[in-house]
This record gives structure tokens, C-alpha cells and sequence, in this order.
């Protein structure tokens, strides 16, 4: 069933920005675009659209915290606690950001503290 969805939304999603393109490109709909990509797996065009987003809004903590979930997919962890940092700092009392980043952080420090398997 997820391979169905990855499937349509490889043809679709390239179909929708198209025709997005012949309208003019908002932050907000890049946004958007972002977490539809998001929702299908598809990582590196969400990192794509939110870094649009910041290029044009480098304040917008909401961009900066969904990069660092999908950087945290990724698992380039250190980017994503930079973006993590970034939009805690823009706005610390975000109650949905701050959630994100305690649970990254519990899985950051498990990581760190694994022990390399071949040793």
C-alpha cells in the first residue's frame, strides 16, 4: 500500500508543481508542498521546498523545524539539531517544537551513546 502511495505521488507531485509554477510562489505554498512531500516519504524534495521557504523568510521557525524533522529522517543528525536549535531560539515557547525536540533529543543521545559494533 506505501509503495502505492510513493508510486502516485511521484506522478502526481510533479504534475501539481507544474502547475503551481505558473502562479506565483508564496512562502505558505511551499510550505504546503513541503509537507505533502513529507507526508509520501519523499525527504528530499521537503528539504527543498522548506529551504525555499527560509530563503525567503529566514525567521520562520516552523520552516526550520520541519527541516529538522526531515533532516532527522535522513538521519544527518547534526543538521537536524542545528534546525532544531534555530527554531527553538525564534520561538522557544512553541509547544509543538519543543515536543519535536525532546523526542529528537532522546534519540540523538541514544545514538551517541551506542557503542560501534565493531568494536
Amino acid at each position: 500500500m506505501k509503495n502505492h502511495l510513493i508510486i502516485w505521488g511521484l506522478i502526481l507531485l510533479p504534475l501539481v508543481l507544474v502547475i503551481t509554477q505558473c502562479s506565483s510562489s508564496m512562502p505558505g505554498d511551499e510550505m504546503r508542498f513541503g509537507i505533502e512531500a513529507a507526508k509520501l516519504d519523499l525527504w528530499d524534495e521537503a528539504i527543498f521546498r522548506w529551504k525555499k521557504v527560509l530563503q525567503t523568510d529566514p525567521n520562520s521557525a516552523s520552516a526550520h523545524n520541519n527541516l529538522a524533522v526531515a533532516y532527522e529522517k535522513k538521519a544527518l543528525w547534526e543538521e537536524a539539531k542545528k534546525e532544531y536549535d534555530l527554531a527553538l531560539k525564534l520561538k522557544p515557547d512553541d509547544k509543538h517544537i519543543n515536543a519535536n525536540f525532546q523526542q529528537f533529543m532522546k534519540r540523538y543521545e541514544a545514538r551517541k551513546n551506542e557503542i560501534p559494533k565493531n568494536q
